[in-house]
Formats: C-alpha cells, structure tokens, sequence
C-alpha cells in the first residue's frame, strides 16, 4: 500500500471534477476535511465564481476561520461578494482584531452596514479608532483581566466560566477599579496560591506594556526583547484596553521584513507577488527605475567634464567603473547592516558620530586592501605603475566615502522619522558613482603627465 500523501494540487483537482459534475456536497466534503492552512492554500487556486460558490456552501464558522488565515487582500476580495447579512454573521466569529482589519479594508459603505447587523459590534467598534499599524490597530479585546483585590479562588472560578479561548495566552492582567493596568500574573502562580491569596499579592507589578498609539514595529521589537506572547496595550489614562498576541506579531515581523528587503530592492509596494497584474507590478517598480536613470545620467554628466582627459588617457574608461561599483557594493552592506541594526533597535541614541568613524575606518582598510591588490594587477597588466597608483587611491577614497554614505543615509532618515530602508541602493550608488569618478578621474588629471 502506498503512502504517498494526496497534494493540496490533487485535492483542488478533485474538487473541480466534482463542481463540474454539480455535486458540491461532494466538493465541499473534499474542502472542509483539509487542515486549515491547507484550505486557504486551495482556496487560492479557485476562480472568483468558484470562490462565491465555495462561500455559499460552508458555514460561518468555517468561513470566519478561512478569512481569518487568508491574505488581508484575498480575504477582502471574497468578502465583498458576500451579501450583508452573511458577513455580519462571519464577522461576530472572527476575533475581534482580525473582524477590525477585514471592516477597515472594505468600502465605508458595506462596513458601515456589516457593523449595524453585527451582534458584537461593541467589541469591535474600539479596535477601529486606531490605524493598522498602531498597537491600538494590532490588539485584540480577547483577554483575561481581574481586579487587584480578587481571590486566586475567584479568579480560577472566572476562567472557568470564561473558557478563553486557546489563542489567548494565559496571562492574567490586573487592574485598579477604574481599568489601570497594576500588574500581571501567571497560571502558575495563580495555581499555587491559596484560594483566598489577593491577587495583588501574587502579581507582578514590573509589568510591560505599550501605548495603543506605539509604531508596530516597536511593538515587535519590545515583544522580541523581553521574550513576550502577550503584550498589554494602555490608553494614556494607563487604562487596559487590549493585547497584543505572539502570532500577531509574528505577522508584523514578516510584513516590516518584507517591507524592508522590497524597499532595498528599489520596490515600492511591499504586497507585489510575481503574478501580480502587470500594471501593479509596474506601478510599484517604475518610479525607483526612472530615479535610477536620472542618477546615472548625473554620474554620466561628471563623466563628460572628463571627455578631454579620458580621450588623452583612453585606457581610464575601461577602469573607472571599477572603482565605482566597489564603493556602490561597499555602501550597499554598510546600508543592509544599518537598516537592521535600527530595526531591531541595536543602534543607540547618540552614537552616530562613533558609528560613523568606525564606518569610516572599516572603508579605510578595505579600500586598502582591494585598492592595493587591484593596482598592482593593473600595474602588471598595463605596465604602468601610476595607472595601478590612481585606480588604488581612487578606490581607498570612494570606499571611505561608502562608509560615511551608507551609515548617515539610513541613520538620518530615521531621525526625521522616515523607514530607514528608504535609503536604497539606488540613492548610494547614486552618491558613491558620481563622487567615484569624479575621485578617480580627478586623480587621473593629477597624474596625467605620468599615465602619458
């Protein structure tokens, strides 16, 4: 007997032949026995109609777990073609952050209306006062919290009547009477204590927590730094009024790298895919492609104030971009390094000045080392002991000049609050070409009479 398992390619197949033959209890049998993740997988490889089809036939609770799982876009694309009544009912069972994205991704209009037919509405309705990048736009009202002057007694007999869902983690928050966030409890602690122990004397007060304003990212960094599966999120009265879980932030992570490494890559739009439609995909891309060319017709420019030697000294055509490119390489790492020491907040305030001449010095020896190694190849290849001279100062000059451009890039567009991957590597190479040629063929002009 074989023990191959069944592709997520196969099952879809099955189901088409069975949607074809008209049997959708057969097709739908096929899609709810796969595992979750898979579901949303085969789901994906649907067309708009099977998708409507699909929907129509399973239940709320199959669908608000589906929509839960899926892509921000996808999940809108296949809400939008449910009727009112129908997504009021998937938004009740969806947690209420996950229910807060999908309303703010909808036209106002059918929010507006999916809210009004809402039974849970009042769960939701705080959730959406806060943009999706904001910890108030991350958390979720799905938490357990006790007033400080509770018994351990009591508040076990409150769980067990709330039955938290699995997804929560077992935090138990406490508050003053008025909602202030005081402190925070374990299942352990709260298990061994005596039934009539306050909680206040089992709590921890060192508790950490994030303003519902807070950039997400900080939120991962904080969650990351203190090895958190729950975060509390205050109003600034310090009023406890959600959490922030470990797998909404493992999203966060992914999005911020995501966004990251595309914006390096001179991508604008960090939801592009390879299938994506020709024109978002040159919507996203173009704009850094016509920066791009700008910049090298500036570098082309600085070039052409040299027409005169390069036609003296032919040979200095074929080498200045070798020196440009290796300081343009040089300030690319020194940006990638940057760009995620800052994201995982390894940059400490005030140290610019001892970052950059570290930087400096870093460029210093290796201009050394790769403009020594490369002027005495083209000294043994040319045979000229100046051209070798030229090439290897130019290169030590632009790969210091790579180190200063590649830390005061990044660093300077966080301190006016801009993403530091903005820095990209159009914009260095831009600086270190230019300035590259302009070095080495200045250089060139010195040593003219010898390179003759």
């Amino acid at each position: 007997m074989s023990n191959r398992q069944i592709t997520n390619e196969e099952i879809f197949a099955e189901i088409i032949d069975s949607i074809k033959e008209n049997d959708y209890k057969t097709a739908i049998s096929f899609f709810l026995n796969l595992h979750p993740n898979d579901q949303v997988e085969v789901f994906d490889l649907f067309n708009f109609e099977q998708k409507a089809e699909i929907l129509k036939r399973i239940d709320i609770l199959a669908t608000a777990q589906l929509f839960s799982l899926q892509e921000d876009q996808d999940t809108l694309e296949a809400a939008e073609s449910l009727s009112i009544e129908r997504l009021a009912d998937i938004l009740d069972e969806m947690a209420p952050d996950e229910a807060a994205d999908l309303l703010l991704d909808l036209p106002p209009d059918q929010a507006a209306e999916a809210l009004d037919q809402m039974e849970d509405a009042e769960e939701i309705l705080p959730l959406l006062v806060y943009p999706d990048e904001t910890a108030g736009g991350r958390m979720t009202t799905e938490f357990v919290s006790v007033k400080e002057d509770s018994t351990a007694g009591q508040l076990i007999n409150q769980l067990r009547l709330l039955s938290p869902d699995h997804g929560v983690p077992y935090y138990i928050f406490v508050t003053t009477p008025d909602d202030k966030l005081v402190g925070v409890a374990g299942l352990r602690e709260l298990i061994v204590s005596h039934p009539q122990s306050k909680i206040h004397s089992i709590m921890n007060t060192e508790v950490i927590s994030a303003d519902a304003w807070t950039d997400q990212e900080d939120v991962a960094r904080i969650m990351t730094q203190y090895d958190l599966s729950a975060l509390p999120v205050v109003n600034k009265n310090h009023g406890l009024i959600g959490v922030i879980t470990y797998d909404d932030i493992l999203d966060v992570i992914q999005e911020e790298a995501t966004e990251d490494i595309y914006r390096l890559a001179n991508v604008i739009d960090a939801e592009l895919e390879p299938d994506s439609p020709i024109r978002e995909q040159l919507k996203g891309r173009l704009p850094w492609l016509f920066l791009n060319t700008l910049t090298a017709l500036f570098a082309s420019w600085v070039i052409s104030n040299f027409e005169t030697l390069i036609a003296q000294v032919a040979v200095l055509a074929v080498f200045q971009s070798v020196v440009a490119g290796q300081g343009g390489n040089a300030a690319s790492q020194s940006v990638a390094m940057f760009v995620r020491a800052i994201a995982l907040g390894k940059v400490p305030t005030g140290k610019t000045f001892p970052l950059l001449v570290k930087q400096m010095a870093v460029g210093l020896f290796q201009g050394i080392l790769v403009g020594l190694i490369v002027g005495v190849g083209v000294t043994i290849w040319k045979g000229n002991s100046y051209l070798g001279l030229v090439i290897g100062l130019a290169l030590v000059g632009n790969l210091i000049l790579a180190g200063i451009v590649g830390t005061l890039a990044p660093l300077g567009l966080k301190a006016i609050g801009q993403d530091p991957a903005m820095a990209s590597t159009v914009l260095v190479t831009a600086v270190t070409d230019s300035l590259g040629f302009f070095i080495f063929l200045t250089l060139a002009s010195v040593f003219l009479p010898q390179l003759l």
